[in-house]
């Protein structure tokens, strides 16, 4: 293992969900704006897999419902009218259905067009081709149809076929075959689907983990990183659209998801990104979001001016997860996982706190979420969000800006000696404070809640706010 330099500042700051904060001089309490989450528009029907079951992990897709309790059943993405979807009227903003072509020109500028108004119609196309390596999907269970879905998935809106490859996670003993699941069908089938829709390029891989328990899905994600370090010498990425709650030994398990673990055979030379959604169940956390390796993938919604149907703006969705871990402290001894000086992203922020969830978010709001197509999961066509939308679809854009970030970058100034670091996260705070990169390459979401507000700058519902554009990711 690579030596590791540790730095340690005497700084020194307790920081919890309602913390006091001296360090800046002001002596008064850093205090969360809680409010009620936004409301819905319209209702949330949570699928089996997305409920909390004991220790098991649920995956984070919602869909919408007609009454609260069965899903807006449609066929195909032309037989639903905008208006269906704005179920409170009149409002000067309404939410519709997103494409791969509106949700493209939205987050990546491609394909442009006024407004970036989401067309159904076939062959409606999305983002120009771009991005490299692999990215991973980890999921529990199998789906049987992930390629064809896939396919249909491209052909009907006109995009470049995909590279797509399955690999089952059972070489723990846990199974021969996953068995097939259709709740976390919908899931694989909208993960790989959106990660393609950004990152037409990259090769796409689906990991399916025996179960959804916790020893096959952590497996699932060695598995994950070694496929790409083994396969793929670029690297990648490797989302993660599942969530359970924090536990005592998790620190252990911090490491799995961070490449360091994995590319010393390399010589550190393939870098690999974890990414994991912030939840569903709004202001609150879970895990592996709150890994401090993880990008963890907050939500928002897309608001459309009601008569021109063009883009109004983003806010936080009441749904999205976010908060303060009670398990990823802060330490200046090296852990393996809490926060430190080798993840120490947020230390401006928040001084030496506990690790503070999400760090960029997406649309995952179900009444602007994206469609689907799931034959085994929803025999078909639907609509779905939650941050399962979120986190392969933030990287798809990660990888097609290219910039091949991990937690290892080795300089000849430091004899190879350099720290172990969340580049990717390093990067996206350290635009904050900038007057120029960080009103270009991110939408500042300041208005929503999911039991606390909005803010300009970080946020515990969307973090540093939703990409735009063709940097600083």
């Amino acid at each position: 293992m690579k030596r590791l330099v540790v730095a340690v500042c005497a700084f020194s700051l307790s920081l919890g969900a309602m913390a006091q904060d001296t360090s800046r001089g002001s002596g008064q309490p850093l205090a969360l704006e809680t409010s009620p989450a936004t409301p819905q528009a319209g209702f949330i029907f949570r699928p089996e897999s997305s409920k909390i079951k004991g220790d098991l992990a649920h995956t984070t897709y919602v869909l919408r419902s007609a009454d609260g309790s069965k899903p807006l059943v449609v066929k195909a993405p032309g037989a639903l009218e905008p208006a269906a979807l704005n179920s409170i009227s009149p409002l000067a903003t309404t939410e519709m259905a997103e494409s791969p072509q509106s949700l493209g020109c939205l987050y990546v500028a491609s394909p442009a067009s006024a407004g970036c108004i989401p067309n159904y119609s076939p062959g409606s196309g999305g983002p120009t081709a771009a991005g490299y390596g692999a990215i991973a999907l980890v999921d529990a269970f199998d789906n049987p149809n992930a390629a064809s879905d896939l396919a249909v998935f491209d052909s009907y809106w006109g995009l470049l076929p995909a590279n797509f490859v399955k690999v089952y996670a059972n070489g723990n003993g846990s199974c021969s075959t996953p068995p097939a699941d259709a709740g976390w069908s919908v899931e694989s089938s909208m993960d790989i689907e959106y990660a393609h829709v950004f990152a037409p390029s990259a090769a796409i891989i689906l990991v399916e983990a025996c179960s959804n328990s916790w020893a096959d899905l952590l497996y699932a994600e060695q598995v994950a990183f070694n496929y790409i370090v083994s396969n793929y010498p670029a690297g990648g990425q490797v989302s993660n659209s599942w969530q359970g709650g924090e536990f005592a030994g998790q620190i252990a398990d911090d490491s799995l998801f961070a490449d360091f673990t994995y590319n010393w055979a390399t010589g550190y030379k393939t870098p690999i990104l974890a990414f994991a959604s912030s939840g569903d169940f709004g202001f609150g956390v879970g895990y592996p979001s709150t890994n401090p390796w993880v990008i963890s993938a907050g939500g928002t919604s897309i608001l459309r001016n009601s008569a021109t149907l063009k883009l109004s703006s983003e806010s936080c969705w009441g749904g999205s997860g976010g908060g303060t871990s009670t398990i990823e402290t802060y330490k200046t001894a090296f852990t393996g996982g809490n926060m430190g000086p080798w993840a120490d992203f947020q230390y401006p922020i928040f001084g030496q706190a506990s690790r503070n969830t999400p760090d960029m978010s997406f649309d995952a709001d179900p009444a602007s979420g994206a469609w689907v197509y799931s034959g085994f999961g929803m025999g078909g066509w639907g609509v779905v969000g939650g941050t399962s939308l979120s986190s392969p679809a933030l990287a798809g854009i990660v990888n097609r800006l290219g910039n091949r970030l991990g937690s290892v970058f080795l300089t000849p100034a430091t004899s190879g000696s350099d720290w172990f670091s969340n580049l990717e996260n390093n990067y996206l705070y350290s635009q904050i404070p900038t007057q120029k990169a960080y009103k270009t390459n991110f939408y500042d979401v300041k208005t929503g809640s999911n039991g606390v507000k909005a803010v300009a700058s970080w946020d515990f519902c969307t973090g540093v706010g939703s990409p735009r554009g063709g940097l600083g990711k």
